[in-house]
């Protein structure tokens, strides 16, 4: 998840509530054709969801690392892509309405209580790199002290909480641009760097045969980083809302999704093989992997002083995307909890700026408990990927019940007015909720490159995932009163 991924990040849209980029983009396109080209769907796809932050993760494959990229790339993210936007075109209202329309209000109240809750564990692992990112500009030795960690994630959760109450004006520019300074040229810097470094000669830290294109089986523990990269497609969803302000909906919708997919897929495949081919996968860092690659590459070239004018360039991105959804997944869980009464009168309240900032502080709260373990764990990789893996797991129950929405809604509501009908609905529903589950589980399984885990990891991960992702919900159903409705829900069959 990058600026998008913060997205996926971020890369995670609520209830239609669309990226500043989205916006600007969208009403610029409109007003000059009077409909949305598809071209600019492609430009928010991959904005939206291309990132270099899971580079690291994937680098320690080496040359696999193209074959873990496409695979959730066919069974995950072209899925999601074409189901979405069938659901975007014929139903308002996100993810909420999606499920409460096809399973019951009940799944539809876990499906966006998740997409909600998968931002309190991924502010803290987004922040987590950033915090690495900045070390490189003040000391390198940083990016693995959990303290200094800890507090970096607390200090900048809260100042962007200060920054979105104001409302998001003065960080928009900035969102809108972190695909460029952020994704677009830093990844290509690396690229072209790491191709000079090894035509002079220079031996490759990974193996760049074919032998070495499949990853090495060691049991489901060799495989197991997978998930992260369906988190790193995640968010696919968010701009099939602009489905319906296309021309021709049927034809340029599924063109600009398989227009967009490559392009993502080279920004996440490129960077990471340049990670695994500059740095040694037993030395790489899951937080800090892009900049110690930045660091050599330039250390080689003697433009050391390059480094830390990349690490501001990737803060920029990153806090772009976090300063300016912030406020965004917060704003589907407050119009449910007006219109059915789950939160309190208390959490419902906006400020003199239309911004729920009770939800933000209630939110940071547990933001700042969980940077605090940072501070406790020895190594601040195995808190990246702990967090990583609850924020994951939680994103993809809420695809789960999608998937299901999807494939009742069609035949219990076949006649609804659809502005887009995904072909073979039924094959991508099965085949992106079986990838969704397959991806859950694996979840729960040790990884190899930290040492296993055996029954504490499982327990650990079991534990945030039951909690977060099912008992929250719950609870918000069980507390609700009639008298917390401060607004009135839509009516059904609205589109």
């Amino acid at each position: 998840m990058s600026t998008a991924e913060s997205a996926t990040t971020a890369k995670s849209a609520t209830i239609a509530v669309p990226s500043k980029t989205a916006a600007k983009t969208s009403s610029t396109t409109k007003a000059k054709s009077g409909y949305l080209s598809w071209w600019a769907i492609v430009f928010l796809t991959v904005s939206s969801v291309a990132s270099l932050r899971s580079a690291p993760t994937m680098a320690v494959y080496g040359f696999a690392c193209i074959f873990l990229y496409i695979v959730p790339a066919i069974v995950f993210l072209l899925p999601t892509s074409l189901v979405s936007a069938e659901l975007a075109s014929g139903w308002s209202g996100g993810v909420y309405r999606w499920v409460t329309e096809g399973i019951s209000p009940q799944a539809g109240l876990v499906a966006i209580w998740n997409q909600f809750a998968m931002t309190i564990f991924y502010y803290p692992a987004l922040l987590a790199y950033v915090a690495s990112t900045f070390a490189y500009v003040i000391d390198p030795k940083l990016a693995a002290n959990g303290t200094y960690t800890a507090l970096m994630i607390i200090g900048l959760y809260w100042v962007g909480v200060l920054i979105s109450s104001h409302g998001m004006k003065a960080v928009a520019s900035l969102a809108s641009g972190g695909l460029w300074i952020g994704t677009l040229i830093p990844g290509t810097i690396l690229v072209v760097l790491c191709i000079l470094f090894l035509g002079q000669g220079n031996s490759p830290a990974a193996p760049m045969n074919t032998a070495h294109l499949l990853p090495a089986w060691a049991g489901l523990a060799s495989l197991v980083l997978i998930v992260n990269n369906f988190l790193a497609y995640a968010g696919m969803e968010m701009n099939a809302v602009h489905v319906n302000e296309l021309r021709n909906p049927a034809k340029e919708f599924p063109r600009a999704m398989f227009v967009s997919i490559p392009m993502v897929l080279a920004i996440f495949i490129l960077p990471a093989l340049a990670i695994s081919w500059i740095v040694p996968s037993q030395t790489l860092s899951l937080t800090a992997g892009v900049m110690q690659a930045f660091d050599a590459v330039f250390a080689h070239f003697g433009m050391q002083w390059m480094t830390p004018v990349m690490a501001i360039a990737l803060i920029c991105a990153s806090l772009g995307g976090f300063f300016a959804w912030l406020a965004g997944p917060s704003k589907g869980l407050l119009l449910i909890g007006r219109q059915e009464g789950y939160l309190p009168p208390r959490f419902q309240q906006l400020n003199k700026n239309g911004i729920q900032q009770n939800i933000l502080v209630a939110q940071g709260w547990v933001v700042t408990l969980i940077a605090l373990l940072f501070a406790f764990v020895p190594d601040v990789s195995t808190s990246y990927w702990i967090f990583s893996v609850i924020t994951t797991q939680t994103y993809l129950i809420m695809y789960v019940l999608m998937f299901v929405a999807a494939m009742r809604l069609r035949r219990t509501q076949p006649d609804h007015p659809r502005g887009y009908r995904a072909p073979l609905l039924k094959t991508l529903c099965v085949v992106g909720g079986l990838a969704s589950v397959a991806a859950f589980l694996i979840g729960f399984v040790p990884p190899s490159q930290f040492g296993g885990g055996g029954v504490g990891y499982v327990l650990l991960i079991g534990a945030g995932v039951l909690i977060v992702g099912f008992l929250a919900p719950f609870a918000l159903l069980h507390f609700r009163r009639p008298s917390w409705k401060t607004a009135q829900a839509q009516p059904e069959g609205t589109a």
